[in-house]
């Protein structure tokens, strides 16, 4: 077959894709007699090859023919675009076809089937189109193996068919497939059985999903399947009713494509050819809007393409024939420079190039001058659509689109990584399918609040999760009106829950567990310190009286609700995170002496009390040094008062010993155990005497006997920020003396900083930091820090002070720590509770989020915080280097 000169010249000159097809495929063009041939018949490949290859060398031959019989002007729009949707057809049924007969050899290929939407549906694929099958199977008749279920042979065989025609090799590939049109595609499998997807379709399917059902064909497999679910759900598509509420559902989708992004509305260079103002969508809008509203009554309006849409519309007197004329004359042009623009690279784009070269080359590939020539055919054609589909839309609004195709692509310009996901997520929120968002004056409130919800959450690292953590809110909310209408009134409050979910992952999960907490967004003194601990003791004991179940929930309640808000005040920027891991202690010391006073109470009423005696608790670690994070766990040392032998006086006494272990096991699960309100708090016991070894709960003089003559150099430097937090004045006065005489040297002589060295070092290879930032394993973070101080208190006897802040202090007034380790003290304090709330993984936070953590830390940016963060780990880091090597050094 010859070509002349032009086009050839044309070709090579505007397509580097069509050129190397040209010399590629140079034998099959010379066996072509002329454009009116039977393509698929043309092109097909040895049919003793793989089928993989057959297809991708056939789909090569398909997109050089096509292209050339387009830009000859052989082929007409409607040619090209049936021609590229049978080929999409042929290999799907065929890679279906495959499929099958690899996993069941000679079986009949049925009850499999793909159901063609969008653009193959109406066979107007475009030159570069992916394709948007549902597949569909039977599983009565689905060949399967013996082993498999109809499910699990029905996704196999899914999977097989994508790979057949998405991998891409030194052929190239045959197609892309998109899998998500089917329902709920996060959570469904890629093949669907056919009863079940029928079922979604007429009861719980989404207004977008109409139209979308509009152009919907059984293009390939078990094509009489495929016809018979279609059949079922053609009532879903075509309601017998005028439904003038389509015109609203259609016009949703487009409120703000125009706004999808704003080079690409604005005529010119960059213009989106599909989603700009007066482009190829809002052709097919005009068209399906009408049809969604007629064509329940009048079958013969239901042509799936776009075209001849516009000709039976106009045809009926559904629309006036000038603006059916106007719209298809611009939809052939539109379609036919997408098509340039993607037979350059054979690349899915449907923008005009930005650059003026780059737009000159697609002006010529299309025999014009430039892109002068070009902008000048496209721009009265598009300024045309724009005008009719603007009496058709109306005015803008400021709400969010409505229908998921364009919500989706809003959502994607704004950074989420999932439009698509979003949007349905979005859907099922303005459907009411959440209880709180059941009536029609809290879905009206969500409109109203949506944008500034949304807008925020663009903000985010991840957009994606932020709106998942919503989502998780709003399905726990008893009722959302006043939430929304609250935020639509209070836009700071509004700021401050974006923050929370674009920002601090923890608090968005607490949120998502339990929506009750914003409430304490609501409340006035959200962002002030908390109380102290009688303070915070006294609001914790105010159910006492319902019972101990119920209070349990209610120290739940109130502990949760006061970390939330702690956490809130570090990343609103109003509370120095010292402050706040301050706050933290104070609440779970509180929580411990009311659950403690409550557990002792009810276990009496069972087995009395061992008189002369009574429950001690030690807090150890962060809880001890009084400096919690959000998720600190509580290092905790039950012992008790008195004389080991005696026995409780209740009606079924126990041992002392035996009596208070129980007590012991009964608040640790008062303290730990998940109720209807929630968890509380992780208990760590294991630093009790011979740890995990040991009996939960020694009585106070086993305790020092253990501590003075048993215990290990680690077990002391713990001992350094003990403290007893629950029992009478006299109990906690007899335990503290212990703890004071045992750090004083009442205990084994030991080489302290020798065996802390070698510990520290053994931590070092077993349990390396978790991220860049984590701020207690990094080499010169807290645990180097702690060591340094634990080691110089415990040899020198001085700054014996439970906190840590305060021991430094005291520490480096005695001379014997440097003067820089509380201020890298206090950093690395304030990196640690706030990197629990916003990166708990220890990575480095994504851009958005490092101003928060930066403002924390004090640093007017985030290389200053990450300069200090160096500066502050060279000191502790040097600072226990040097204890280590003295050690070392002693011990030569």
């Amino acid at each position: 077959m010859q070509f002349s000169p032009d086009l050839l010249a044309r070709v090579r000159a505007g397509s580097p894709f069509l050129s190397t097809l040209l010399d590629r495929e140079a034998d099959f063009l010379t066996r072509i007699d002329g454009f009116d041939v039977d393509v698929l018949a043309a092109v097909a490949a040895d049919p003793d090859l793989p089928l993989a290859r057959q297809l991708r060398i056939e789909r090569r031959r398909v997109a050089l023919l096509v292209a050339l019989g387009d830009l000859s002007g052989a082929y007409d729009l409607t040619r090209v675009t049936r021609t590229l949707s049978d080929f999409a057809d042929h290999a799907l049924h065929r890679a279906i076809g495959q499929a099958i007969e690899e996993r069941t050899p000679g079986a009949d290929p049925r009850g499999f089937a793909a159901i063609g939407l969008g653009k193959q549906g109406s066979r107007e694929l475009n030159y570069s189109s992916d394709i948007d099958p549902i597949l569909l199977y039977d599983p009565a008749i689905l060949p399967r193996r013996e082993k498999d279920s109809p499910a699990e042979a029905a996704v196999r065989i899914g999977r097989r068919v994508v790979e057949l025609l998405q991998s891409r090799d030194g052929d190239g590939y045959v197609l892309r497939v998109d899998l998500r049109l089917r329902p709920s595609p996060e959570a469904t499998s890629i093949a669907l059985p056919v009863d079940a997807a029928v079922s979604y379709y007429e009861s719980a399917a989404l207004p977008w999903e109409r139209a979308a059902f509009i152009r919907a064909r059984a293009v390939a497999g078990d094509r009489a399947l495929g016809d018979r679910f279609l059949d079922a759900i053609r009532p879903f598509v075509w309601r017998r009713a005028l439904d003038y509420g389509a015109i609203g559902e259609i016009r949703e989708i487009t409120r703000r494509i125009r706004e999808h992004y704003a080079q690409g509305q604005v005529f010119g260079p960059g213009y989106d050819l599909k989603r700009g103002r007066g482009g190829i969508r809002e052709v097919e809008f005009f068209a399906q809007v009408h049809q969604l509203v007629h064509g329940g009554r009048a079958p013969e309006l239901r042509a799936p393409a776009t075209r001849d849409a516009l000709a039976v519309l106009a045809k009926g007197g559904r629309i006036p024939v000038e603006e059916a004329m106007v719209m298809d004359a611009a939809y052939t042009l539109f379609r036919t420079i997408e098509h340039r623009l993607q037979m350059v690279d054979d690349r899915q784009t449907h923008s005009l190039p930005d650059g003026r070269e780059a737009l000159d080359r697609v002006a010529r590939l299309h025999g014009l001058s430039d892109a002068a020539a070009l902008l000048h055919l496209l721009a009265p054609p598009v300024a045309a659509v724009g005008a009719i589909y603007d009496r058709l839309d109306g005015a803008a609004t400021t709400r969010l689109p409505a229908d998921p195709q364009s919500l989706a692509e809003r959502l994607e310009a704004l950074g989420f990584a999932s439009g698509e996901q979003g949007a349905r997520r979005i859907a099922d929120w303005r459907s009411g399918g959440y209880p709180s968002l059941r009536s029609p004056a809290a879905r009206a409130a969500l409109e109203d609040s949506l944008p500034g919800l949304i807008a925020g959450l663009a903000t985010a690292a991840d957009p994606q999760a932020a709106l998942l953590r919503l989502d998780a809110m709003l399905a726990r909310l008893p009722s959302a009106i006043n939430l929304f209408r609250l935020l639509e009134a209070q836009p700071a409050l509004a700021r401050l829950l974006s923050t929370i979910l674009c920002h601090a992952p923890t608090l968005a999960e607490a949120l998502a567990r339990r929506a009750v907490l914003l409430d304490a967004l609501i409340d006035a003194r959200a962002l002030e310190p908390v109380g102290d601990v009688d303070e915070l003791a006294a609001e914790m004991q105010a159910r006492s009286r319902d019972g101990y179940e119920r209070l349990l929930d209610h120290v739940r309640d109130v502990v949760n609700e006061k970390r939330f808000m702690l956490g809130v005040q570090v990343v609103a920027g109003t509370s120095d995170p010292l402050a706040v891991a301050a706050g933290y202690a104070r609440v779970a010391e509180a929580a411990v002496r009311v659950l403690a006073a409550a557990t002792v109470e009810e276990f009496a009423q069972r087995h009395g009390r061992v008189h002369g005696s009574e429950l001690i608790v030690l807090a150890l670690g962060r809880l001890g040094g009084g400096a919690l994070t959000h998720a600190s766990d509580l290092d905790l040392i039950y012992c008790f008062t008195g004389d080991f032998a005696a026995e409780s006086d209740g009606d079924k006494p126990l041992g002392a010993v035996l009596y208070y272990n129980r007590l012991a096991q009964r608040l640790t699960a008062a303290l730990s155990v998940q109720t209807a309100s929630g968890p509380l708090y992780e208990v760590d016991t294991r630093l009790r005497p011979s740890g995990a070894q040991g009996p939960l709960v020694v009585s106070l003089a086993g305790f020092e006997r253990y501590q003075r003559e048993d215990a290990w150099t680690w077990e002391h430097m713990a001992l350094a920020r003990a403290r007893p937090i629950v029992g009478s004045a006299e109990g906690q006065a007899q335990a503290a003396a212990i703890i004071a005489r045992i750090l004083a040297g009442d205990r084994p002589q030991r080489d302290v900083a020798a065996e802390a060295a070698a510990m520290r070092a053994e931590m070092t290879r077993h349990k390396p930091p978790v991220g860049p930032l984590d701020a207690k394993l990094s080499p010169g973070g807290l645990v180097d820090l702690e060591f340094a101080v634990h080691v110089t208190q415990l040899s020198t006897g001085c700054g014996l002070m439970p906190q840590l802040g305060a021991a430094i202090d005291g520490l480096v007034e005695a001379g014997l720590l440097p003067d820089g380790l509380r201020p890298a003290h206090d950093f690395l304090t304030r990196l640690l509770v706030t990197m629990r709330l916003v990166a708990p993984d220890g990575q480095v936070p994504y851009d958005a989020t490092q101003p928060i953590l930066a403002a924390a830390l004090g640093c007017p940016d985030w290389p200053t915080a990450l300069a200090r963060l160096d500066a502050v780990r060279q000191i502790v880091a040097t600072t226990w280097q040097d204890i280590a090597t003295g050690a070392q050094d002693g011990n030569r």
